[in-house]
């Protein structure tokens, strides 16, 4: 007799690092350019936002796994608006909030342009961690973020892009404030003033 192999089935995880889900698992399904911020790179960039970060209005713009959105969550933000365009991701994310009971967790099923052509919110942190091969979503979202009144004076923005393509040109009143290349990475964090 012979027996059919069982392949499991592929679950993506990624672990929250630090706050009130410290060490819990976000699942997330494979999807193209899904790709989630790896620990060592998030350790270091909630240690950049740990003064801007308690009670924060934060925008995580290409949501994928979530990662970026529910560590700030964890870590104290008020609100997070998780902005993702598959829906595959998005049913994903509602499982990963109503596990964790987030309450400050929204998710928004819309790619990133069309959700920045909306009504603007204010918003004190914004991430950008795009797939890497959508350079165009990110020059896009960049203009819209500033242009449109998405940021308030002095939010912060976080901007993740692979090493090997030219760093993105960032709007005036857009101040670097940190800068850090990790493999091939290059992650940083500005300050924006109207």
């Amino acid at each position: 007799m012979v027996r059919a192999a069982v392949i499991p089935e592929r679950r993506n995880r990624v672990r929250i690092i630090a706050g009130q889900w410290r060490g819990r698992k976000l699942t997330f399904p494979d999807g193209e350019g899904l790709r989630p911020t790896p620990d060592r790179i998030r350790e270091t960039l909630f240690n950049w936002l740990a003064p801007w970060l308690p009670g924060a209005r934060c925008l995580d713009l290409f949501a994928g796994s979530g990662a970026l959105g529910f560590e700030a969550a964890s870590r104290g933000a008020a609100r997070v608006v998780l902005v993702e365009r598959s829906a595959e991701v998005v049913a994903s994310l509602q499982a990963n909030r109503e596990r964790l009971g987030a309450g400050a967790v929204e998710i928004v099923h819309h790619d990133a342009a069309s959700y920045l052509c909306g009504v603007p919110q204010p918003f004190d942190i914004v991430f950008l961690d795009p797939p890497f091969g959508d350079r165009g979503a990110l020059q896009a979202s960049l203009g819209l973020l500033t242009d449109a009144g998405w940021l308030i004076a002095g939010a912060k923005i976080y901007l993740e892009m692979p090493a090997k393509t030219p760093l993105a040109e960032v709007p005036d009143g857009w101040t670097l404030l940190k800068d850090k290349r990790a493999g091939d990475v290059v992650f940083r964090l500005y300050s924006y003033r109207s």
